[in-house]
């Protein structure tokens, strides 16, 4: 947790992501999914891996990976799940995520201008700066053809 003024401090989930972490808000974090079957199936949605089956719902993977770290996911790995808001309802959706996850409480610093839209803030955790995900802009943030990996580019 930061030393400075927490009077806007929150919870976050931070996660692995290749060789980066990033934070997400605790309050969208339902929770972390063992490394289960990942069911593929066609289709063109450049970010969606498959789903995965929790308990008893249908649940969309969407492997950021190549956005977040410039690279696909490994095989085998771990899900956040997370809802996902959208107009009248909420959705939940998982993202591959490497080795466990850490619940801290810190303030919220506005993101860079340079950010892109799906970072919200940045947290200081100790000399570390993390970067706060927005799923929902994250999500919807990939071009609409995939690469030749079937992954979107990477953005920055």
């Amino acid at each position: 947790m930061s030393g400075s003024d927490n009077t806007n401090a929150k919870s976050y989930v931070l996660v692995q992501i290749g060789d980066r972490r990033f934070a997400m808000s605790a309050v969208t974090v339902s929770e972390l999914a063992p490394p289960v079957r990942l069911h593929q199936f066609p289709q063109t949605s450049p970010l969606v891996a498959g789903v995965i089956v929790r308990r008893g719902r249908i649940v969309p993977v969407y492997d950021v990976s190549r956005i977040l770290a410039g690279k696909n996911s490994p095989a085998h790995r771990f899900y956040l799940v997370a809802s996902r808001e959208f107009d009248s309802f909420s959705e939940p959706s998982a993202i591959p995520i490497d080795g466990e996850c850490e619940l801290v409480t810190a303030p919220i610093q506005p993101s860079d201008a340079n950010s892109p839209n799906y970072i919200s803030g940045r947290l200081t955790i100790g000399e570390e700066n993390i970067e706060v995900l927005d799923l929902n802009a994250l999500v919807t943030s990939a071009p609409a053809e995939p690469n030749e990996f079937g992954y979107a580019d990477p953005r920055g």
